[in-house]
């Protein structure tokens, strides 16, 4: 989910510095956090440093990510979402294609700017290779496969240059898949190219991204898909009750006996219903108003609002409750990270405001009883396990 509602990110910030909430950490979970992998297999850096640049190979003001906070975090394999809004597929479009190939440039810029610190990732050797360098590596997915524009030879192109995960839709129905939030649902599920395009995805080695589909869409990827797939930003439906973009406990057990794996979204409004009904109160009273956003009638609306009524940020314990439930539901093994960092604004939950704070989760898995091997799987070995079966599988292909 992108922030693109300003009045909101407006109400939210005000409230930040006055819902911190510090959680003891441990030396053993900062020792963890830093001998650990740790996969964040969302963040939204590309997108960020497109519409304003700065340079995230040193400390930057706001933003969740950059250099000395991924190293504070222990933050090594961060996957660069190759983000490409939902508008970018109709008519007199070119499917986002330009600004994917520019939004990659930007990831290798990142490396290229500082090889001493950051490294773009292919595979997963190299992800062991670089951290065992003492680097942090950019593998990069691609958010809304509308790039692709219905050409196989366009997925090799994006999976040469770098790409592996392709998230087959966003906030909109396109050519492959219908959308969770879309309420037209125009090939209940996938398209016919969808259907072809996820054995081929299995072919070539890139991973499959059920998060934004539809639920028809998910459950026939899975019927169609040799691999394991990934929900690499989506949390569960359970606490965010007709909330179609979280998944529900079925579809987690049909991911579990698939193999995949769901990367945990951090955003407030993914973990608990408080902050979504907020938002709807605010567009509520702003339609009530005929209020338009970006008008400076509605700021002032936002303003009276928020100052009524604080954001309900989550918390640690609101993410850590989603992934008990996943655990209680189908075990450890298929649970990941997918903080959606640098796309949900202002949102973030207490303790998790940015990259660096990785040790305040640790230690959260901690005090609930996790062992060092399933914090660990959690962390990174649950997604890196699945990224590598869709390489084994590839190479077979061939």
């Amino acid at each position: 989910m992108k922030s693109t509602i300003s009045i909101v990110a407006l109400a939210i910030s005000t409230f930040v510095a006055f819902n911190a909430q510090a959680i003891d950490v441990t030396p053993k979970a900062k020792k963890l956090a830093q001998e650990t992998i740790i996969l964040d297999s969302h963040i939204d850096v590309p997108y960020r440093v497109h519409k304003k640049w700065v340079d995230v190979t040193k400390a930057t003001k706001g933003g969740d990510f950059d250099h000395p906070r991924a190293v504070a975090g222990g933050l090594n394999a961060p996957f660069m979402s190759i983000y490409i809004p939902a508008t970018y597929e109709g008519e007199g479009k070119d499917f986002g294609v330009q600004l994917a190939h520019q939004l990659i440039d930007s990831v290798e810029a990142i490396a290229q700017r500082a090889p001493d610190k950051f490294a773009v990732a292919y595979s997963t050797a190299d992800v062991y290779s670089q951290f065992e360098q003492g680097k942090i590596s950019l593998p990069m997915g691609m958010e809304n496969g509308s790039p692709i524009a219905n050409s196989f030879e366009n997925l090799a192109m994006f999976h040469e240059r770098g790409i592996r995960y392709v998230t087959l839709s966003h906030s909109l129905s396109n050519h492959i898949s219908d959308s969770s939030y879309d309420l037209r649902r125009q090939w209940k599920g996938l398209s016919e190219f969808g259907k072809t395009l996820i054995p081929e995805m299995n072919r070539i080695g890139m991973m499959i991204d059920i998060s934004h589909v539809s639920d028809a869409a998910f459950y026939q990827a899975l019927e169609l898909t040799q691999t394991p797939v990934i929900a690499s930003h989506s949390s569960l439906r359970k606490f965010t009750p007709g909330f179609e973009r979280n998944m529900d406990d079925e579809m987690i057990k049909a991911l579990a006996k698939n193999g995949g794996v769901i990367q945990i979204n951090f955003g407030s409004s993914f973990v608990s219903a408080a902050p979504q009904e907020w938002q709807n109160k605010l567009k509520a009273k702003l339609e009530k108003e005929n209020a338009k956003w970006g008008e400076e009638k509605a700021e002032r609306i936002a303003k009276l609002y928020k100052e009524n009524n604080p954001y309900p940020f989550a918390s640690l314990d609101t993410v850590l409750d989603h992934i008990d439930h996943v655990k209680n539901l189908v075990g450890v093994d298929y649970i990941g990270i997918g903080s959606d960092y640098d796309g949900v604004g202002d949102s973030l939950p207490r303790d998790l405001k940015d990259v660096s704070y990785f040790p305040q989760l640790v230690q959260g898995l901690m005090n609930r009883g996790y062992s060092d091997a399933d914090i660990k799987k959690i962390l990174s070995g649950n997604f890196m396990r699945v990224w590598k079966q869709v390489e084994q599988f590839a190479a077979k292909s061939k």
